[in-house]
């Protein structure tokens, strides 16, 4: 009995810490005026609700859209502003254009489209694969602001699996996340069938599993994914290294972003009775044999913050880490290289690599 009433109390403690006010979709066509648009492409296996919302419930189908989000002119690095009553483009995220696609070829040929409209160069996808307890709101807004604030190139996609939104979800949401796997297979293939020349996977929390899942499940010599980017990844460190054998040759580069700070996943390993999940992993010894690099990002974590979207919400680390080309260039194997791109200690066990980040001297 005591060991039910504490994991009754660990879920109500994760329950209060993922509570905060969340963002609701805002049609707001005229916000196109005065934001910064981010166009994006979307893939999802939602149930529409009785009001035509995607909601918690699970489809067999996937869904296609293709919806821009306007970032309005006083963003903060790292922030979602919304609208908590009326909504104001100059202070909020907000939708100005969705619409959905008739099938997944016209999907593919507007993807087509919008990546041949780029430099030759540019022309790549980046997939952003949502984590525990989100909207699709919460999803949509983030890839819209990870894009913005990362300057990222290419073509945004995000992926929006039925996570049941509720903090008490989390058994939902873990079995939603796996019988997601296909359709997400579905949308890589169709991404790469556009002409995408590379595709860039970036998954945060729970949807670090389900991205190494449909990883595993790949066929060998499959191409669908070129990069991978683990952030704050709610996965038990054993199953992560059992899904990388089998994928024998991870995706260059694959960069998992930790933590000894995230509380969040304090709590899912205490749940999960383990020490520790792949997110919070700090001795790079564990993973010794993969051609990995962990990004030890404990330093840019806040003393009061549940600290589980750290790489993406740090003013300072966002400007460190938006130099896209210096970094794809240094994570080629040019070890010395990364010392002064990326100030920290560099650490390497064989293949694994760790960088412990450290605030910049001002």
């Amino acid at each position: 009995m005591v060991n039910v009433f504490r994991r009754l109390v660990v879920v109500l403690v994760l329950g209060v810490a993922a509570c905060a006010p969340r963002p609701s979709m805002v049609y707001y066509p005229d916000a196109a005026k005065i934001g910064t648009e981010q166009r994006v492409f979307v893939g999802t296996d939602r149930m529409r609700d009785a009001d035509g919302k995607f909601g918690p419930y699970r489809s067999e189908k996937l869904t296609y859209l293709d919806i821009t989000v306007s970032v309005p002119p006083t963003h903060v690095l790292g922030q979602i502003e919304f609208a908590k009553r009326a909504p104001d483009p100059r202070k909020d995220f907000l939708t100005t254009k969705m619409d959905e696609f008739d099938s997944k070829r016209s999907f593919q040929r507007s993807l087509t489209k919008a990546l041949r409209a780029l430099p030759p160069n540019e022309r790549e996808t980046v997939v952003y694969v949502h984590g525990f307890n989100n909207t699709m709101a919460d999803g949509v807004y983030r890839t819209a602001q990870l894009v913005n604030d990362f300057e990222l190139p290419g073509v945004a996609v995000h992926y929006s699996w039925p996570s049941a939104a509720n903090p008490l979800g989390y058994g939902y949401d873990r079995d939603s996340a796996l019988i997601a796997r296909d359709n997400l297979q579905k949308l890589l293939e169709t991404i790469r069938a556009s002409g995408s020349k590379r595709t860039l996977v970036i998954a945060h929390s729970m949807g670090a599993l389900l991205a190494m899942e449909v990883l595993r499940q790949l066929p060998a010599k499959s191409k669908l994914v070129d990069a991978v980017f683990l952030i704050s990844p709610d996965i038990d460190v054993e199953v992560f290294e059992s899904q990388a054998r089998r994928i024998k040759k991870l995706p260059e580069p694959f960069v998992i972003f930790v933590s000894k700070y995230d509380r969040a996943l304090a709590l899912s390993a205490r749940l999960t009775g383990q020490k520790q999940r792949l997110g919070t992993l700090t001795d790079p010894a564990r993973l010794r044999d993969l051609a990995v690099t962990l990004i030890d990002v404990s330093a840019f974590s806040a003393g009061g913050s549940v600290n589980h979207f750290v790489t993406g919400s740090s003013p300072v680390l966002i400007q460190i880490l938006s130099r896209a080309a210096e970094l794809d260039a240094s994570f080629k194997g040019d070890y010395a290289g990364r010392t002064g791109l990326l100030p920290g200690t560099v650490l390497t066990v064989q293949n694994a690599t760790q960088i412990i980040m450290r605030q910049p001297v001002r």
